[in-house]
């Protein structure tokens, strides 16, 4: 038998976001929006309508308008979502390493806009990295997100002579971990501002046609809320779920958060606290959205108090729960990472 070689397999974790314009202007919104409605899974229509209806009319207007919103949110470190990002990744890999007691590279990358999915990869190829675990901050999985960034990740890797094994963590919606860092968020948030009449579970909606056609997303946004209030304790009558922004003219998943939030006052509902868990990071539909307009709207319809509780973020305990999540779908890799025979070995 020839002498052994040794092939090393390491792995490293591909962690993904939604994205964000590079600037809260108008000609970095059309750009990044140009990317993100034109994907046929945000956006189920004919490509040609579409092309007419996004180019013609949408891109046009929609730039100025969301420019507009961003510059309310954005610091220092420029889009909330981007630099929250950043920091996950960077905290996310040392503890990765502490749960696996072994080093695995972490990259970061956004489904649109910058990092890209093909900066994030090749980022991860030049760390040595032959098995990759793509992980999409989509607590619950819809196919506008997760299965977007399957579709990405395989578009970039047919470029790719050599490509990566891989595996995608499609959601983690009932994870303990999970749930136990949202838990740990609101009853923190409860004892530092107090807590009010009702806590409104808000998700991101999505076409009602889409859930027609099979999507699972509001089922799981359902059994994470349902999941939540019950470690809180809550009776029925003190949570509630909602759906938010909605686009275009088509049908959306109901009840919606704006809606609702203006018709409580009407029904002796006068104190609301509002989170998102379908959010792994603030950003504009969280901070500008829910945070201002939603709660300018409910004080208006005669609301007496609204609390924001931020999204889990950087929190030591959401990163855990990432790393842990991380780790259950590393196994099988990790004990066979550090070589592979070659055909001389067998």
């Amino acid at each position: 038998m020839a002498e052994s070689t040794q092939t090393e397999r390491k792995v490293g974790v591909l962690l993904t976001n939604l994205g964000t314009p590079d600037a809260p202007t108008a000609p970095a919104l059309r750009k990044y929006l140009a990317e993100f409605l034109w994907d046929p899974r945000v956006v189920e229509a004919p490509r040609p309508i579409w092309w007419l209806v996004l180019n013609g009319f949408i891109l046009r207007f929609r730039p100025r308008k969301s420019a507009e919103a961003y510059a309310k949110i954005w610091t220092e470190e420029g889009s909330p979502l981007l630099s929250i990002a950043r920091r996950q990744a960077q905290a996310l890999e040392p503890r990765l390493g502490e749960v696996l007691n072994r080093d695995v590279p972490v990259a970061l990358a956004m489904r649109y806009g910058t990092p890209s999915i093909a900066q994030g990869l090749e980022a991860l190829r030049e760390a040595g990295c032959r098995r990759v675990l793509v992980f999409p901050l989509y607590p619950q999985y819809a196919a506008a997100t997760g299965a977007s960034t399957v579709d990405k990740v395989g578009e970039v890797l047919r470029r790719w002579r050599d490509m990566p094994e891989l595996r995608f963590i499609r959601d983690y919606h009932d994870q303990p971990a999970y749930l136990d860092a949202l838990v740990e968020s609101i009853r923190r948030h409860w004892a530092e501002k107090g807590r009010g009449q009702l806590l409104l579970f808000s998700f991101h909606g999505i076409p009602k046609k889409y859930v027609q056609k099979g999507d699972p997303y509001p089922a799981e946004c359902g059994q994470t809320a349902q999941a939540v209030a019950r470690r809180l304790g809550l009776k029925r009558e003190e949570w509630k779920t909602t759906f938010q922004s909605r686009f275009g003219p088509e049908r959306w998943l109901k009840p919606y958060t704006d809606e609702t939030l203006q018709a409580l006052p009407k029904n002796g509902i006068t104190s609301v606290d509002l989170c998102c868990p379908g959010f792994s990071a603030d950003c504009l539909e969280t901070l500008e959205e829910n945070a201002m307009t939603n709660r300018d709207m409910f004080l208006d319809a005669g609301g007496e108090h609204f609390s924001y509780i931020p999204c889990l973020n950087d929190d030591p305990r959401h990163i855990d729960a990432l790393a842990r999540i991380a780790a259950q779908h590393l196994k099988g890799w990790l004990e066979t990472a550090g070589s592979r025979a070659t055909d001389e070995d067998r």
